[in-house]
């Protein structure tokens, strides 16, 4: 594998030279003093455990932790979580990295992308979660970003959001030291595999929503399930915009000379399935599109189903209304106002009336 130069001892002397090792990685998440999650010096695949991050850059950079030692070949894998600027800046220093790389690893919500800067590629992928908002909260998907340096002898990996956790592909690469020993192009292919599942994750969990929510809209019973439709319209394209933009660099990747043979071989498993999520979420939109349209065409037919009942009562309760109005009226001469059988008789005709009325109008559906 390709070394580059020692940088001067300064920098590496002066990093993290009073942090030592988190303990654990949920716990250094929560309660930490520095932004590094885990590191590790890698040589011919293998883990080899240092005190701190300067001396595992010293045993790559200088081949030995003491002057007595032989020289040796590898590489360092640095992980750190949501860094300070101060932090970064310590690391550009010893790994000679981009300032505008470190720019947008510092401040991230950037787009999938893979730049190159002298002999160090810059990759940038969007992390996805599906959350539920609150105890009774609506599920949502969520966004995080890994930017991934990676140069001839280090990989630095920087982590924002929730999501994206990186601590088991770690131990998935160290059970596998000939996967490992590939070099940084090994951990690159490891991060986007985990990046990818984690959208095939989403998206599974996304159909099973939509799939709830068809079953509602044409069910028998009478829901409103517009809301919920224009949430997951919302969540669809936010899984749209950190899936779709992903394809490009990730095939990039493939085409630069630093990846080995091998290592091609498994980016284009997971281009592959990086389509066919893609395509998966691009028919989300395209479903729930006229999910939608079948809903409102349903509330509107339930609308005008209540209209006409509502007419067809409103024109019931004028017949009595009507006649009882007229008779309101206390004219001398009203027909059959003298006779014994007067008021049964009227009685009868409303009741006639609105009977015939309502047979009609149920007749015809309206009731």
């Amino acid at each position: 594998m390709a070394m580059t130069r020692v940088r001067p001892g300064r920098a590496t002397r002066s990093l993290f030279k009073s942090r030592g090792r988190p303990h654990g990685v949920s716990h250094a998440a929560r309660h930490r003093d520095t932004a590094v999650i885990d590191w590790a010096a890698y040589i011919d695949g293998h883990r080899v455990r240092t005190g701190t991050v300067a001396d595992a850059v010293r045993l790559i950079r200088d081949g030995r932790l003491t002057p007595a030692e032989q020289e040796s070949a590898g590489f360092v894998w640095v992980g750190l979580h949501e860094p300070s600027a101060t932090e970064l800046t310590e690391l550009a220093e010893v790994f000679g990295l981009h300032p505008l790389a470190v720019e947008d690893a510092i401040h991230a919500h950037q787009r999938p992308k893979l730049e190159r800067y002298d002999d160090v590629n810059f990759f940038v992928m969007k992390t996805v979660g599906y959350v539920r908002k609150g105890p009774e909260g609506p599920e949502v998907v969520e966004t995080g970003e890994i930017m991934v340096f990676c140069g001839p002898d280090f990989v630095v990996t920087v982590r924002h959001g929730a999501h994206g956790e990186l601590g088991s592909v770690r131990e998935r690469l160290e059970r596998d030291p000939g996967r490992l020993a590939l070099g940084p192009a090994a951990v690159v292919h490891a991060i986007a595999d985990r990046v990818v599942d984690g959208y095939v994750n989403v998206a599974d969990a996304v159909q099973e929503d939509i799939d709830e929510v068809e079953e509602a809209v044409f069910s028998p019973e009478r829901t409103d399930e517009s809301r919920r439709i224009y949430r997951l319209k919302r969540e669809v394209i936010q899984l749209k915009r950190a899936v779709g933009p992903l394809a490009g660099p990730l095939r990039n990747l493939g085409a630069r000379r630093f990846v080995p043979a091998e290592i091609k071989e498994y980016l284009r498993d997971v281009e592959d399935h990086l389509t066919r999520v893609r395509e998966q979420v691009e028919s989300y939109d395209e479903l729930l599109n006229p999910i939608l349209q079948a809903h409102m065409t349903q509330v509107t037919v339930a609308d005008n189903r209540d209209m006409r009942k509502i007419s067809a009562w409103g024109a019931i309760f004028m017949v009595p209304t009507a006649i009882a109005g007229i008779y309101g009226m206390n004219f001398d001469f009203m027909p059959e106002t003298e006779w014994r059988f007067g008021y049964p008789m009227i009685l009868g005709v409303i009741g006639l009336a609105c009977l015939s009325l309502y047979r009609g109008f149920r007749r015809n559906g309206w009731l």
